[in-house]
């Protein structure tokens, strides 16, 4: 790393909150993808986690930095996305490539990436991290970073963020984010003066074991058991989470738990009815769930799975300090089904925001478009066309 420019840069991080509406602060934004602080200069591209995982050779596309700032040494911040047909951000696309150290041709050709870089930390051998947020970005802007793969998002002030986070939902974006005009770019800190204001919420995960699976998911996971690491840097319960999984996910899922297997928990109390019939293991893994609220007893409430993220370590999968923010709450719209009721697509809306839903014995997947309904059922072998409508709408 320390030919192509000398020192790490830990990226700053956002506090969860609804957006600031007073003068003095920008919006942009928020990208459903991974954090990835990019170093480059003549040597070429070098692409960090946000816990400083070298992951350069996982997305060659970004070498497009190089030809973009003419060789010229920079350290960039922005996120990774991957795309779906339409052009949006997809997690589950994305997952596709997180976990390949070296994708064939046909992997970055099937799930293309983009990356959005929203603020430079340092230019040639001036650094940059000091200056506030307006003068950042304006150096952002004058470097005119478009490309095939590399972009630079737009970013509002002197707006009403209600609207901002409103083209967010028409989008189908994951929310905005608040960064105060006036803040230095304070490394490794997660500073009020960023505020992220995300449609759903989601939460950092440290997986401790799991529950086989029975019925048609006998010889795979069943559910896992998920903890949180709270202030004192223990771990603790929080719940299980047993939606969301698509079948190759399961099986990805069990050949990554088990060569971490172990006979007993980790946790230093877990409940009885929630430890029978776990297969323990050691706490490494690390994933991110979707969930409606926290419990009074501290155990996530309708978790759904979107993916592992090893671009998060255990420690960082913090219990919320406070309570939740509330997010608009959505509806459904109507719906279609299958004359046996087992197979359910909801049309839901939240604000502005329309997606849809599917559901199906007890497994749930949110935030689709037509397209990624299509494949759902297609897969399991369901025709949309011959399903029924159903126009009742409800609360989700």
């Amino acid at each position: 790393m320390t030919d192509v420019l000398p020192g790490l840069i830990a990226p700053m991080l956002a506090t969860l909150g609804p957006a600031p509406r007073a003068p003095g602060w920008a919006y942009e934004y928020k990208w459903d993808g991974v954090r990835a602080v990019t170093y480059t200069g003549p040597a070429g591209v070098h692409v960090l986690s946000r816990n400083d995982r070298d992951v350069t050779a996982s997305y060659p596309e970004l070498g497009e930095l190089t030809g973009l700032l003419g060789g010229r040494p920079a350290v960039l911040d922005g996120e990774i996305v991957a795309l779906d047909p339409a052009g949006r951000p997809s997690f589950a696309q994305l997952q596709r490539r997180m976990h390949v150290a070296a994708p064939a041709a046909s992997l970055v050709a099937a799930v293309p990436v983009a990356y959005h870089v929203f603020d430079v930390l340092r230019l040639d051998d001036e650094p940059l991290l000091a200056l506030p947020y307006t003068a950042r970005r304006a150096r952002l802007d004058e470097l005119a970073l478009t490309g095939d793969v590399v972009r630079t998002p737009p970013h509002f002030t002197g707006v009403d963020p209600a609207e901002v986070l409103a083209t967010a939902g028409r989008r189908g974006l994951e929310g905005i984010v608040a960064k105060r005009l006036a803040s230095p770019y304070r490394p490794g800190r997660r500073s009020p003066d960023w505020v992220k204001t995300p449609f759903n919420r989601t939460q950092e995960v440290v997986i401790v074991g799991y529950k086989p699976g029975e019925g048609r998911r006998a010889g795979t996971i069943g559910s896992l058991v998920l903890a949180v690491t709270d202030p004192d840097g223990s771990l603790s319960f929080a719940g299980g989470v047993g939606t969301g999984f698509t079948g190759a996910a399961l099986a990805a899922l069990q050949r990554q738990l088990a060569p971490w297997a172990r006979s007993t928990p980790t946790l230093r109390t877990i409940p009885r009815e929630h430890a029978r019939g776990v297969r323990w293991v050691e706490p490494v893994l690390v994933g991110e769930v979707n969930y409606r609220t926290w419990t009074p007893d501290g155990r996530l409430r309708h978790a759904s799975w979107r993916g592992l993220r090893p671009d998060r370590t255990p420690d960082e999968a913090r219990r919320p300090a406070g309570p939740d923010p509330a997010p608009p709450r959505a509806t459904v719209q109507g719906g279609m089904q299958t004359p046996d009721g087992r197979w359910r697509v909801d049309i839901m809306r939240r604000g502005d925001a329309q997606w849809y839903r599917v559901r199906h014995e007890g497994n749930e997947f949110d935030w689709l478009d037509l397209a990624d309904v299509e494949r759902v059922l297609a897969g399991a072998g369901v025709d949309l066309s011959k399903l029924q409508p159903d126009a009742r709408a409800e609360p989700a």
